[in-house]
């Protein structure tokens, strides 16, 4: 266990001063969550790291799409499940806990999506994106074609993809530089 106070274990001093929009990006975070995600401290060591990074998790996460925000936290609790992501299972979790009113529901997703009692649209989507995160070389048409048969159309699949890809890319930065979840976190919606 890593004994480093700041957001990663890397000395990647925060830029100074931050731009105007980064500013206005914490202080909307802090407005809505209550903090500041360490993850976004963290990338705010480089302007064009944190645009690039806020840019594609914005879009992933927030913008329109087939996949509620509840579905799109629940990939991401299953995908760094795979990948035993600390910080993503603890940020990620509390958001799962939220969106669903259920702080049964984010334990079972960061434990075991499988025992949880979902949809079959949500279990084929997490399913899909299991075996995209351990098996990537083994995606057929067959496993497209299952998340049809959910219900999901050709952009939800893309999306579905989308997240998971984006989620295990956040969990190998999150390994190698030890990011450390907010404390808050682990106490919300529970």
């Amino acid at each position: 266990m890593s004994n480093h106070k700041k957001p990663v274990a890397l000395d990647l001093p925060q830029e100074t001063p931050l731009s105007g929009e980064t500013e206005a990006y914490f202080a909307k975070c802090q407005e809505k969550l209550g903090l500041v995600p360490n993850v976004l401290t963290a990338y705010s060591f480089n302007q064009d790291k944190f645009d690039a990074f806020t840019a594609m998790y914005n879009d992933l996460m927030l913008a329109n799409s087939g996949l509620s925000k509840l579905e799109r936290e629940m990939i991401a609790v299953a995908v760094s499940a795979v990948n035993r992501c600390f910080y993503c299972l603890t940020a990620h979790g509390a958001a799962v806990r939220q969106l669903s009113g259920d702080p049964e529901l984010g334990e079972l997703m960061v434990m075991n999506y499988r025992v949880a009692d979902l949809s079959p649209r949500q279990r084929a989507m997490l399913d899909f994106a299991v075996k995209l995160t351990k098996h990537p070389a083994e995606i057929l048409e067959a496993d497209r074609q299952a998340l049809r048969d959910a219900g999901f159309s050709d952009r939800d699949i893309w999306d579905i993809a989308s997240v998971t890809a984006f989620f295990n890319m956040s969990n190998r930065v999150a390994a190698a530089t030890d990011m450390r979840p907010n404390p808050e976190y682990h106490g919300m919606a529970r």
